[in-house]
Formats: C-alpha cells, structure tokens, sequence
C-alpha cells in the first residue's frame, strides 16, 4: 500500500475534523450539580493509591485529593496547549497558507483553544483553584515556543499528549467517575486522536532525513518528559490542599510500585513509537526508567 503524503494525510484529518469536533461551551453540561460520592480521577489513577497513606485517608479525603490531582493535570494542560499554539503559528508563518498540512494546522490550533477553555471551565466547575507555575516555570514556558521547531515540535506534541491520552482511555468509562469528567475526557481524547496521528506522521516523514547529529540530541533530550511528568503527578500543591505533608506524600507516591506501573502502561504507547522511528537513545532510556515510565 502507497504511503500517504504529508497533504493527502493532513487532508484526510480535515475530514475528519469536519465528521467529529466539538464545541466544549455547549457540548458539556456545566450546570449539571456534582455527585458528592464520585471522583474526580479514578481511584486507581490517583498518586497515592496502593500505599499505605491512601489506606489511613477517609473516602472524602481520597475523592478531594482525586479532584486536587484533576486540576493539576488541567490546569498543566493549559499551559501546554498554549505552548504549542504559540510553537504552531510560528512555524505557520513560515508556511504555504493554501496547504492541507497548514489548514490541518490551524485546525488543531482551533482545537487546543477549546482545550483551554474545556479545561478552565472544568476547573471553575468543580470549585477549585488553578495551580499556578512559579516564575521561574513562567519564564521556561515563555521560551519553550522558541525550542519547539522542526523535528522536536512534533515530539514535545506526543510527550504531551500521548501519555495523558493513553491514561484518559482507561478512564473514561470508570463508573466512579463524575459524568462531567468523563465527558471532557471522552471530547479529549476523540480530538487528540487526530492530533497524535498528525505529530506521528510528521515525525516518520521528517526523522529520514534528519542529520546525525540533530537526530541524536533529539533521540535523548526527549528523556526529560519523564521528569516533568514525574513532577507533575506528584506535585507538592496537590498534596498541601489536601492537607497532608507535601514532602512526605510526595517522597511515598514516588515510591508506590502501583503508580510506577500506571505510569508505564501510560507510556507504553510512545516508547514504542520513539524506538519504531529512532528516537530512543541510550541516555533518554535511562531517564524514562529513572523517572519511572519504563520498566526497571
């Protein structure tokens, strides 16, 4: 069978995209009341579950922190898709406007600003507060749009996306979960469907040709995902508004064989892809087994 081109693919997303979007302002209920027994994140997803800290905590503590680890994620989420907004308009301007791959380009545009309003609305909605980054994270996103070119675009799109889209399809149908979550998850993860296949594409067309040296810089720089994931599962914030020692949650989520698990069968997906184009190296392995997304 004949290999799509760059075009006939991202065409085929354009039709797609005409076939399955949606409108998150009035796609999801926001006035819907919140069942008060219901989680936020499934109970097996969340950080401290199958410790020993998770067995001492009352249902209604382990629902809050399911809902302080929801908004952590969102609001991550947030400021990632704005990152890779800003990456794909400058790459577009220097872009033929008339182009499949552009339209198929302004298009996810389209929908990642939609993510941010989904999630922002989703935070409102479950009475919480965004977690904020420091000044220093501010001033590394600021100029992440700047490093997000070429080949490495792509890949920060995957690390960005696959692993959270790999989790939220275990999800989705959890019936623990609140119906509002489950339908943000399920637009979520149709819509970044079509995204991961566009950065896919892009990355088997463009890594051939790519030269040596960029390549293996690309092929393990990559392993730094693992220690912002890692960071962001178990970030301290979540654990404070709980109420319990962030330190000490931290230091036991790090350690929980169950979340180290969950984390690799969320990786699964795009480990195996990194190795199938070459872009796996020896030291971005050995940061995705530090950080605990591939098996030791």
């Amino acid at each position: 069978m004949t290999t799509p081109t760059r075009e006939e693919f991202s065409a085929r997303l354009l039709r797609g995209s005409v076939k399955k979007s949606y409108a998150p302002i009035v796609d999801i209920d926001w006035d819907a009341p919140l069942h008060p027994d219901k989680f936020f994140l499934p109970p097996k997803t969340v950080s401290l579950y199958g410790t020993s800290l998770w067995q001492s905590m009352s249902r209604e503590q382990r629902i809050e922190l399911s809902r302080q680890e929801f908004v952590n994620t969102l609001s991550a989420g947030i400021w990632f898709e704005n990152i890779l907004n800003q990456s794909l308009l400058r790459k577009m301007m220097h872009q033929d406007p008339t182009a499949s791959a552009t339209h198929y380009e302004l298009t996810e545009l389209g929908d990642e600003t939609r993510h941010m309003v989904m999630f922002g609305k989703a935070i409102e909605c479950v009475g919480a507060k965004p977690v904020w980054p420091t000044w220093y994270q501010r001033v590394i996103i600021n100029a992440l749009p700047f490093v997000f070119q070429g080949s490495a675009l792509w890949v920060a799109a995957l690390i960005g996306e696959e692993i959270f889209d790999s989790l939220q399809r275990q999800m989705m149908d959890d019936d623990e979960l609140q119906p509002l979550v489950q339908r943000l998850m399920r637009i979520h993860v149709t819509e970044e469907a079509r995204h991961i296949q566009f950065a896919r594409d892009g990355l088997r067309k463009r890594v051939p040709g790519m030269r040596r040296l960029p390549k293996f810089v690309l092929a393990n720089v990559n392993g730094l995902g693992g220690y912002f994931f890692r960071f962001l599962f178990t970030n301290k914030v979540q654990y404070h508004r709980v109420g319990l020692d962030p330190r000490q949650a931290r230091r036991i989520a790090r350690r929980c064989p169950h979340r180290r698990e969950t984390q690799i069968l969320g990786f699964a997906p795009l480990a195996a892809f990194l190795e199938e184009v070459g872009l796996m190296g020896p030291i971005a392995r050995r940061m995705w087994r530090r950080s605990g997304f591939l098996p030791g």
